[in-house]
């Protein structure tokens, strides 16, 4: 078992994310189950990231996103590809940095208080994507090129799981 304690958020962001790419590390260790992993890295980045109101996956099935597992309020159940923040991730296969959603063209607003968003899209070995990691924030501005490398390092633990 992993104890997590307090947020890391006193930390400079670099050696933040390290820290948290630590703990995520941990998680996963010896943990074969997607699903399993997936939640857990959802609940870590909603306890340890600061400012945010959403933190989880969406998994790419038949070209459109269909949620897993998350932490925060409900959500959208499936996202087109190509449409919203989450579904140009995959489409341009880019991280999306979004200051403000409300200036992102089709945005869609599962969560009416989120102001700002990164999303990664998540691809294995053989470079097909297989979903994305999409944080929200309540807070205009909140993600910048730091948070967007840091999160990746996370999101990399998870090629392992897909082969």
């Amino acid at each position: 078992m992993i104890e997590i304690a307090d947020p890391l958020s006193d930390m400079e962001k670099p050696a933040f994310y390290n820290d948290l790419q630590l703990l995520a590390a941990g998680l996963l260790e010896g943990d074969d189950d997607l699903i399993s992993s997936l939640a857990n890295l959802s609940s870590l980045l909603f306890w340890q990231l600061a400012d945010i109101n959403w933190a989880g996956f969406y998994l790419l099935s038949d070209k459109e996103l269909v949620l897993g597992p998350f932490q925060g309020k409900p959500a959208c159940n499936r996202i087109p590809v190509g449409q919203g923040v989450c579904g140009t991730a995959v489409a341009k296969g880019t991280t999306q940095v979004v200051a403000d959603v409300q200036q992102f063209p089709g945005h869609i607003a599962c969560d009416s208080a989120s102001r700002s968003e990164l999303v990664i899209p998540l691809f294995d070995k053989q470079g097909n994507c297989r979903g994305v990691l999409d944080i929200d924030s309540p807070s205009l501005a909140r993600f910048d090129q730091e948070d967007a490398v840091g999160l990746q390092s996370i999101a990399d633990l998870l090629l392992n799981k897909w082969s």
